[in-house]
């Protein structure tokens, strides 16, 4: 039987379950059949938490969807470790884990490889620990009793390169900035040329690198290398921050 929300993860397969954190190395996006008998790029996922059991029954379902687990890990230090050693097109980093958080794993990951794209997994939408995962540059969260529809766009739409920014949480992300007293960097658009400052709008409205590219007319390629230019000139880490200052600096709206 098919596991159809995450929050059955935990118990509904009554499969053995090694408890040493297993990792795979390899490229992004190799081709295999899927489930569906159809060839085509599969997406490798990195796991982060620390309940054995959920993991199991999240790389089952990624698994039957023909996305491919190339790593568990039960902390945020094995998670740290693993992604700098696989490199995983997604990590799914659940935000309470032993040793180190997910919000400090998300960070440290960032700091080491700043295109590394992190879900949060968290039981509550309000959790004070997802603004900060997210400040941090973390694509955004799904919540654990999301159904495998929303998990399995999720993973595919941040692998494509869109972050999962919702309006409500640009906002509280944005007012959270404000109310500690920390600032993105400011006054810098005006350094951006027009096609820089359409690309910063189309990122900020959630459009993957190939979206963006076919609007624009030009190759992947170039909106990679351009998006590697628009951080360095606004001295931003990501593409979440990317986003917040656009929507801050009027670029782009919440609508």
């Amino acid at each position: 039987m098919r596991v159809t929300r995450l929050a059955l993860c935990k118990g509904v397969l009554g499969l053995p379950v090694s408890l040493r954190p297993q990792l795979e190395t390899g490229g992004p996006y190799t081709t295999a059949m899927t489930g569906t008998g159809m060839t085509g790029p599969v997406i490798r996922v990195l796991l982060a938490d620390d309940h054995a059991l959920f993991r199991q029954g999240l790389k089952s379902l990624l698994e039957s969807e023909g996305m491919r687990v190339i790593g568990e890990a039960s902390n945020g230090r094995e998670a740290i470790r693993y992604a700098a050693e696989t490199h995983p097109d997604v990590i799914l980093m659940d935000i309470q884990m032993p040793e180190l958080d997910g919000v400090k794993a998300t960070q440290n990951i960032l700091e080491i490889d700043r295109n590394a794209k992190v879900i949060i997994i968290t039981m509550y939408r309000q959790d004070r620990y997802v603004f900060e995962a997210v400040k941090a540059g973390a694509r955004g969260y799904i919540l654990k009793d999301a159904d495998a529809t929303t998990l399995i766009d999720a993973i595919v739409r941040v692998a494509g390169g869109e972050a999962l920014l919702e309006p409500d949480m640009a906002q509280s992300v944005l007012d959270d900035f404000r109310d500690k007293r920390e600032v993105l960097p400011s006054g810098k658009h005006a350094d951006l040329n027009d096609r820089e400052t359409m690309i910063l709008k189309l990122l900020a409205q959630g459009f993957s690198n190939q979206e963006i590219a076919l609007r624009l007319d030009i190759s992947e390629k170039t909106v990679r290398n351009r998006l590697s230019e628009i951080f360095t000139k606004l001295q931003l880490n990501n593409r979440t921050q990317a986003a917040l200052y656009a929507i801050r600096e009027g670029i782009a709206n919440l609508d």
